[in-house]
């Protein structure tokens, strides 16, 4: 990773690099194989103004935005004024063109973002996995650079991860149900952050579950984390800085570090050594509470619940045009009655309230993003068995976040010649500027084993 890249605001505003130039390099990567079916459509003409006029704002002497004219790509699942919303599905194909931007989209034009385009995604948002039946599945272009076996991008934000891996984008907008920014970020070597699910608007997207759809963004860097969450939230971060020396971390055993595959293995102790060495506080605790999620989620959770009243007509006109693993979960729900649905709030608050209580005494927990590196494409494919493990997997240490209305960051913790691994840090709901603060000194801390990522970019 470059650091023209990670530092690409800081070069459009004191003009080492227009957006222009930025632009061009993106679409570049856009046009390249790596982004072989991340895109469902794409927008030059439009990101080229966009970067045009950050230039002449910079040139005189005029804010540019936050953005300042880079690159930005939108997960086909968000409106776009005049553009169809089709969540990467055939059954969305006659949809109507968005009347106006959904919010979040229109705040990161407002900021002056330039839209790249419209990134593929698991249909409807339901997947871990990220495979896409009728658009295809863009490969992991990460893990291609040291295997020629494609291997899957993480899903649902599938297409946004590689435009951001790829250096198509400089950061995605997607969303976060149960992992679907951190899993392509862990997969990918990226940064995905969570934030508190009602810290940004929801409207103007194909929603998957209404309880747990987050609106959050994938980047190069923390620092740039800092600057889409700023946006997309409408607030400004208070950052702390407060030292490793300073910090207390907690790292549950229970079930998030369950059958770990060694490269992950490795890649999560050698951070926790690197984070005691800088002076944190890391306690490795029991955490009962875990145990009892898949009890809660007995019944399909609420995803399986509220997607099925979304698509329950849709389901019945043409659930043949459904990927079929897609129709299956939604399906779940039709077992599930309005009793059913209000015991599953009163059981999620009853959890909610019990381990903000056991979480209360540590800064941020430590876990693996996703137990696994990414697993080859073709095998998940043709095989519905081993898509579901994989994507049970997947799903298992990020959708804890989603439960329990909390916010997360995965970054890369790799090193350099590694497939991709992720560390997530999490926490309960509104703790968003203490995990954003505490991964910039945690990615700082990490960035010696990792000699290609810079530990911090300029705002």
């Amino acid at each position: 990773m470059s650091a023209d890249l990670t530092d690409a605001r800081a070069c459009v505003l004191d003009r080492r690099t227009g957006a222009t130039a930025l632009i061009e390099r993106s679409i570049a990567a856009a046009e390249a194989p790596a982004c072989v079916h991340a895109f469902l459509a794409t927008r030059f003409e439009a990101a080229r103004a966009a970067a045009a006029a950050a230039d002449r704002a910079v040139a005189e002497g005029r804010d540019p935005g936050s953005l300042a004219g880079l690159a930005l790509s939108i997960k086909d699942l968000f409106d776009v004024a005049d553009e169809p919303t089709r969540a990467a599905s055939i059954v969305l194909a006659d949809a109507p063109p968005a009347l106006e931007d959904a919010p979040a989209v229109a705040r990161l034009r407002a900021a002056g973002a330039a839209f790249i385009g419209r990134t593929n995604m698991s249909e409807f948002a339901f997947s871990g996995v990220g495979i896409n039946p009728h658009h295809g599945t863009p490969a992991n272009p990460v893990t291609a650079r040291l295997d020629p076996t494609p291997r899957i991008p993480g899903g649902s934000t599938s297409g946004g991860a590689v435009s951001v891996a790829a250096g198509a984008a400089w950061a995605a907008l997607g969303s976060d149900t149960g992992g679907s920014i951190r899993i392509p970020a862990a997969l990918q070597g990226i940064v995905g952050f969570k934030g508190t699910a009602r810290r940004v608007p929801i409207d103007g997207a194909v929603p998957l579950s209404t309880t747990l759809d987050t609106v959050s963004a994938m980047t190069l860097s923390v620092r740039d984390a800092v600057l889409l969450h700023e946006v997309l939230a409408g607030r400004r971060v208070a950052l702390a800085g407060k030292p490793l020396g300073a910090s207390r971390f907690a790292v549950p055993r229970t079930i998030m570090l369950d059958g770990l595959e060694p490269g992950v293995a490795r890649a999560f102790d050698r951070a926790l050594s690197a984070l005691s060495a800088a002076g944190a506080t890391i306690e490795s605790i029991e955490l009962p509470l875990l145990g009892e999620i898949a009890a809660i989620n007995a019944g399909g959770g609420f995803a399986a619940a509220e997607s099925r009243t979304w698509h329950r007509k849709l389901l019945a006109a043409h659930g043949s045009d459904y990927d079929p693993r897609v129709a299956l979960r939604i399906r779940r729900g039709e077992a599930m009655s309005a009793a059913d649905y209000i015991e599953l709030l009163a059981a999620r608050r009853s959890w909610i309230l019990r381990m903000e209580a056991a979480l209360a005494p540590y800064d941020a927990l430590l876990s693996p993003t996703v137990p696994m590196v990414a697993p080859a494409i073709e095998p998940l494919r043709t095989d519905d068995a081993a898509f579901f493990a994989a994507n049970g997997l997947l799903l298992r240490n990020p959708s804890v976040v989603n439960l329990l209305d909390g916010c997360a960051l995965s970054l890369p913790c790799e090193a350099e010649g590694e497939l991709p691994a992720g560390l997530m840090l999490w926490a309960a709901a509104m703790q968003d500027d203490a995990i954003l603060d505490a991964s910039l000194a945690v990615e700082a801390a990490l960035a010696p084993v990792r000699s290609d990522v810079p530990a911090a970019t300029s705002r």
